[in-house]
């Protein structure tokens, strides 16, 4: 039994798909059938259903599975410990980013990191919330970049506030004021992106429509440009985060208008497994992170 043999298997395990998984682990699909099936024939156990489609696991290969999860774990944790002694800011960093933040962050800080750290190899992946704390717990990314909400057993350092702004038609109602009052605002004509998204809680808390919302539209491509763009053509208004005013194009910038006195905000964090190992790493890309975001580092 080999670690590449694990690695396969559980590619195959999470993708449900041979030819997925060997694009992901770069390797042909042939080599990595072959290596799974080596490893079968090894414990004299069928891992995995190929009948089925998708394809799934076996019963014995979800036990395999759950113990192979924990022997890499414990594997790759050498090489981070190892580099967290010697304070080594290297190897390869696995990223989750939520859609709200990856548009507006992620090319403002990954290039100045790769520039002070070019031993660290980047794999990005942009997920909302509920799957990006699933992807921390099984092992499949390393550290996320999310707008609060870990769980207690998930570290989270807070790196900024980000502010929230409402960007309002211009036939809209309240288009007139400079400053919109929470309780002026109508579920009706607040455009919301869809369930899962942590914006659109923490706009339905901000607003005090958790349970009581029914207006609005709301897409599946969770993508606040389109919110934005419907503003833009209808009579509604919608609310974003301050990190995103410097994609609205000038000639509609004065669609924005501040919440209140412009204390409302949501947290950006950095999250990681309590186990995690190489904070190195973690600290290099809080401080990098701090740096290029500069005063809004300060809210």
């Amino acid at each position: 039994m080999t670690i590449i043999q694990l690695e396969y298997f559980l590619a195959v395990a999470r993708w449900q798909s041979f030819s997925v998984a060997s694009e992901r682990c770069f390797v042909t699909q042939p080599s990595l059938s072959m290596q799974i099936k080596n490893l079968e024939n090894e414990l004299g156990l069928v891992l995995i259903d190929r009948s089925s489609k998708p394809i799934r696991l076996t019963d014995a290969g979800k036990v395999v599975e759950a113990q192979a999860k924990i022997a890499l774990s414990e594997f790759y944790k050498v090489k981070g410990v190892v580099s967290d002694m010697k304070n080594d800011v290297a190897g390869v960093l696995r990223l989750g980013v939520i859609p709200t933040i990856a548009p507006y962050l992620l090319h403002k800080f990954i290039p100045e990191f790769v520039r002070r750290y070019p031993e660290v190899s980047f794999e990005v992946y942009e997920m909302i919330t509920p799957e990006l704390i699933r992807s921390l717990y099984e092992d499949h990314i390393d550290v996320a970049i999310m707008a609060g909400g870990s769980p207690e057993d998930i570290e989270e350092k807070v790196i900024f506030k980000d502010r929230f702004y409402a960007y309002v038609s211009d036939t809209h109602p309240l288009s007139e004021r400079e400053h919109i009052k929470i309780d002026d605002i109508q579920g009706e004509s607040l455009l919301l992106l869809p369930e899962g998204h942590c914006l659109r809680d923490q706009v339905l808390d901000l607003c005090g429509m958790k349970n009581k919302y029914k207006g609005g539209f709301c897409f599946e491509s969770g993508s606040l440009l389109t919110l934005m763009r419907l503003v833009d053509s209808t009579s509604s208004m919608t609310i974003i985060p301050e990190m995103s005013l410097d994609s609205i194009p000038q000639e509609n910038q004065h669609r924005i208008r501040k919440l209140g006195n412009g204390g409302y905000s949501r947290p950006i964090t950095l999250s990681v497994k309590w186990s995690f190992v190489k904070q190195a790493l973690v600290e290099a890309m809080h401080s990098t992170i701090v740096d290029v975001m500069g005063e809004n580092c300060d809210n």
